[in-house]
């Protein structure tokens, strides 16, 4: 198999993975005569996602945007909050404990507190979405940081280098594959927390959509938000391992998998 081959086939395998998941669920609902209130068969959800494309793109885009906002201050957040844990190991042995205890809290459970202090609309979306995605930020810059190994600080500070200079010149581009593969996680928990809030008690957005339509028995425009919410996920994913492959080549001496 030659080079273009393999790399036809590399991109024609999920396709082909997504298609026989298809059918495989056409064939089941058919086959075991399942009432659509319970599971549709996909050609009905693709049906429903053509007729009303107009209506969800409107909730998509509110949800996106949303995500979106949220994700962004957590990497900002969650860079400056990494750096500062992983170059001091007071700071460390200080607020890990405390991001631990955080993280363990079900995000679900700070919603309604959030709706109590800003209300109901895009805040309390945006505030769960920097919440859920801020953690692992935190956690894998603050490990590139603190895998830099003594022996290498030793010689550089042989050489006369400074704390900060370790820092900027070996320990952040050191942290830079970290961060990147954080990220990719980061996204999709971020759409996790959008959505969460907006079925919670938002009054927009693709879990806004899903919970009306359930609340209406209409399981195809539910299964349609689904997909819509998989597609802004693998898209997004998909956009930070392109610029993970870009500012990070020289980190991986083979293929990033990503």
């Amino acid at each position: 198999m030659t080079e273009m081959q393999r790399e036809v086939l590399k991109i024609a395998m999920p396709w082909l993975f997504m298609a026989v998941f298809l059918v495989v669920w056409e064939i089941a609902c058919v086959a075991c005569q399942i009432p659509e209130i319970i599971l549709p068969r996909p050609s009905r959800v693709f049906e429903v996602f053509v007729q009303r494309f107009d209506i969800l793109l409107r909730f998509c885009w509110d949800t996106l945007w949303t995500t979106l906002i949220g994700f962004l201050i957590a990497i900002a957040g969650g860079l400056l909050l990494g750096l500062a844990i992983g170059a001091s190991p007071f700071v460390y042995s200080g607020l890990y404990p405390l991001l631990i205890a955080f993280n363990a809290i079900p995000k679900v459970a700070i919603v309604p507190i959030l709706m109590i202090w800003v209300g109901v609309g895009a805040l309390p979306a945006v505030i769960t979405a920097f919440v859920i995605s801020f953690f692992p930020i935190v956690v894998n810059v603050a490990t590139g940081l603190a895998t830099i190994e003594p022996e290498m600080r030793d010689v550089l500070r042989s050489l006369g280098a400074t704390r900060t200079e370790i820092l900027t010149k070996v320990g952040i581009p050191r942290a830079m594959p970290y961060l990147f593969a954080s990220l990719k996680v980061a996204i999709t928990l971020a759409f996790i927390g959008s959505v969460i809030s907006e079925t919670v008690g938002g009054n927009r957005g693709v879990g806004f959509l899903m919970l009306s339509a359930s609340a209406r028995n209409d399981a195809p425009t539910t299964f349609a938000g689904l997909f819509a919410i998989a597609i802004m996920g693998v898209a997004m994913y998909a956009v930070c391992a392109l610029v993970e492959k870009r500012m990070t080549r020289w980190a991986f001496r083979g293929e990033i998998v990503t």
